[in-house]
């Protein structure tokens, strides 16, 4: 397997490869294109029903956020999980612990074992169609792939995009699909919880304008859509007991920039409040996998609007600002001397793992998208979906984890600070994901999968969003590529029931469990 070839680039999301002196034009009955777990399940599936297959990656690492520092998987209900993704958890419980780099091994052992090629470092140019099909698609180093069938498991939907088929970004209005959770939202907790955190530079007063991090959206228009994303943080991976690192203090800190969260870490009545757990936070720290926790936390609210349909260069910038205010963030809370001494001793006393991430100074590689484009094909999953009010008769997968969203914007609400767009909603049944839903309107494109950017609202693809349910999606839409070339038809007209029948001998988990009866 080819491994990259430019020198290491450090923590960078697009940096310049040279053109192929020779540039290779290369031919695969399915071409994936996007390493995440979904892109490595529908490329190893397709070889093994028997099909040449090539995994085509952004960058120099396959496995997605997985790899990436987010191993404290959400799954929502574990008789959800089938297909391939069992056998890649399973292989990595082998090993001594779920680590960022371990899950990424296990990863490679997949592709390896099933003879994928995989190619890094090819960046998507373009896209050549001719009578409703993708012929070819084009990278940024000449390089290019010809194939029957194509998938799109990026989680941006940057293929898709340059297919022309239809998309969403951002938020529906509510009205649009029936839904109660969609558009400008303000949940039960929205104000900052149990304290109130001043949004003017001069505590009070409105003319002195805000303080970073807050916008002067109006925010008022409840259920109204736009075209804004729910935040994204990296999934750090921290270490107390094990070889650590210091916080890194990024290049340009700003200590001003964090008088938001001094202000709220100094609202609490003691340090102790702040534990570092999912609840109170300000940050979710713990033995490996960290996350966002609270209104003020490790997500750049409002700093992701322009990702979706950026340009790689407008993506780069929008990631070194991610890194510059989630290192900032850390480095603030374990050595500001206005951070409360608890809290600060407590952040200081964790670091980066020593042993992961080597190449980008022990910080993860890959930020992380929580939703990007959405496709916009002839079903779309609905929040209806999500609460069985609806159901889909032709499943390719289960979704079960809560209906959730990141905050989107923290604005001015009654003088104070308030957050915007986050919800957790609860998901009491398995659903099934329509295989309709990962392909695009056959008037658009014949030939292509998005089992990750798949047709579904904002808030059905807040509970379908996760790691494992795209690996199910992934090896389901390579099913159904091997199904369409063997039968000489368009992704719309695959034989469902034969599709089904494959799925389920290949462990895929279609249908819920019947509900237990009370006893």
């Amino acid at each position: 397997m080819p491994a990259p070839t430019t020198p290491n680039p450090g923590l960078k999301y697009y940096y310049p490869v040279k053109k192929s002196a020779n540039p290779a034009e290369r031919e695969f009955d399915v071409v994936v294109y996007g390493g995440t777990p979904a892109g490595v399940g529908a490329a190893v599936q397709a070889k093994r029903m028997g099909k040449t297959a090539a995994l085509y990656v952004f960058r120099r690492h396959v496995g997605g956020l997985t790899s990436a520092g987010l191993t404290e998987t959400d799954i929502g209900k574990k008789s959800a999980i089938g297909g391939m993704a069992v056998e890649l958890y399973k292989k990595i419980g082998k090993m001594t612990g779920f680590r960022p780099s371990e899950a990424e091994r296990a990863f490679l052992e997949l592709l390896d074992e099933a003879g994928v090629p995989v190619f890094f470092e090819h960046r998507l140019d373009k896209v050549e169609k001719k009578g409703g099909k993708i012929e070819r698609i084009v990278f940024e180093n000449g390089d290019s792939a010809k194939g029957k069938m194509f998938v799109d498991a990026t989680y941006e939907g940057d293929l898709m995009a340059k297919a022309g088929v239809s998309y969403m970004v951002g938020r529906e209005d509510n009205a649009r699909f029936g839904e109660k959770y969609n558009g400008v939202y303000f949940s039960k907790h929205s104000h900052i919880p149990r304290f109130a955190v001043d949004p003017y530079k001069v505590p009070g007063d409105p003319s002195s304008g805000l303080i970073e991090g807050v916008s002067g959206a109006k925010a008022d228009n409840i259920g109204k859509g736009d075209k804004k994303l729910q935040s994204y943080c990296f999934r750090m991976w921290a270490t107390k007991k094990g070889e650590k690192v210091p916080w890194p203090k990024p290049d340009n800190y700003r200590p001003e920039r964090y008088e938001l969260l001094k202000r709220y870490v100094n609202s609490a009545p003691s340090a102790d409040f702040w534990d570092l757990r999912y609840r109170h936070g300000p940050v979710k720290i713990n033995e490996g996998d960290c996350n966002n926790a609270g209104p003020i936390s490790i997500d750049h609210v409002g700093a992701n609007f322009g990702w979706a349909e950026g340009s790689y260069e407008e993506r780069e910038k929008i990631f070194q600002d991610h890194v510059n205010y989630q290192q900032g963030f850390m480095y603030f809370l374990a050595n500001d001397p206005s951070v409360p001494a608890g809290l600060r001793e407590r952040v200081a006393a964790y670091g980066p793992e020593a042993n992961e991430f080597p190449e980008t100074g022990h910080w993860p590689h890959e930020l992380y998208v929580r939703e990007a484009r959405r496709l916009l094909s002839d079903y779309v999953m609905t929040q209806a979906n999500c609460t069985l009010e609806r159901t889909a008769e032709d499943s390719v997968g289960l979704g079960s984890y809560q209906m959730d969203s990141h905050h989107v914007e923290r604005v001015v609400k009654d003088g104070k600070v308030a957050v915007e767009g986050g919800f957790e909603k609860p998901v009491r049944q398995s659903y099934p994901v329509s295989y309709k839903s990962i392909v695009p309107k056959k008037s658009e494109c014949e030939n292509l999968f998005v089992p990750v950017a798949l047709s579904a609202s904002h808030v059905a693809f807040g509970s379908i969003r996760m790691e494992p349910v795209f690996m199910i999606l992934g090896q389901s839409a390579a099913t159904a590529a091997s199904m369409a070339i063997d039968a000489g038809c368009a992704v719309q007209d695959v034989d469902y029931p034969k599709l089904r029948e494959r799925l389920l001998a290949d462990g895929q988990v279609l249908q819920p469990p019947p509900p237990q009866k009370k006893k």
